[in-house]
């Protein structure tokens, strides 16, 4: 069965309205990534500039990875238990609709605000950093790797979470409780990625060939694991 372009964009635009309109979702998204902001802005205002030379060792920037994978985690966990919750689960499963095409616009609603928040606010950290940091400390700080590496990072962290937070979506039946269990299960890679931006994890070519094959598998694992469980028929007995 050929996907529709046309039905997957209703699918998304549906969902992108119902996150609007659901203050919880909408103040996640937004709050999350100022939090993520403190500690790197702490530390470029309060160094010296003669702690620059240290710097160019760490890998502070990269701290903000965790944006990625925690924004979209809360959008994705309201995908079918939010549904459900409405009401509406039925009809939309009703519909003449493929799985895949549910799939992929629940899943474009969730990932596309949330790559463009990780962009937004990662360009906006960036900007303050240049503009008011002191010379030294702004180019130890940012520095091309950890550019490039916010760059290819951020879309495969996001779908990853993405995955997790449907299928638990599809399982719970409280959006509070799916969105907290979402959460919890993308706090392993935050744990990576911090533990990457603090250097205990080495941030080499090797460790970044490796971690992204590993997420790229694990993407493909989570998409195979959410279609799943987004099953029509287990689903609509699960309602009645």
């Amino acid at each position: 069965m050929t996907i529709s372009r046309r039905r997957v964009r209703a699918i998304a635009l549906k969902e992108l309205y119902e996150y609007r309109r659901n203050a919880a979702i909408f103040g996640t998204m937004a709050i999350l990534p100022l939090i993520f902001l403190i500690q790197p802005l702490i530390q470029v205002f309060a160094l010296p500039a003669s702690a620059a030379t240290a710097l160019r060792h760490e890998h502070t920037l990269l701290y903000l990875l965790a944006i990625p994978v925690l924004v979209p985690a809360v959008p994705a966990a309201y995908a079918v238990v939010g549904e459900r919750l409405q009401g509406t689960l039925e009809p939309v499963l009703a519909t003449p609709i493929s799985r895949r095409e549910l799939l992929l616009g629940k899943a474009l609603a969730a990932f596309i605000p949330s790559v463009a928040i990780a962009y937004g606010v990662f360009a906006l950290f960036v900007a303050v950093v240049e503009m008011f940091a002191r010379p030294a400390i702004a180019s130890a700080f940012i520095r091309g790797p950890e550019l490039l590496a916010q760059l290819l990072f951020t879309p495969p962290l996001a779908a990853w979470s993405v995955w997790v937070g449907i299928a638990v979506s599809a399982r719970a039946r409280d959006p509070r409780t799916a969105a907290q269990l979402a959460l919890l299960l993308s706090l392993p890679t935050v744990v990576v990625t911090t533990l990457i931006a603090v250097n205990v994890i080495p941030a080499t070519l090797l460790v970044a060939l490796v971690l992204g094959s590993v997420l790229l598998i694990a993407d493909f694992l989570g998409w195979r694991a959410a279609s799943a469980v987004l099953d029509r028929e287990r689903l609509i007995s699960g309602i009645t």
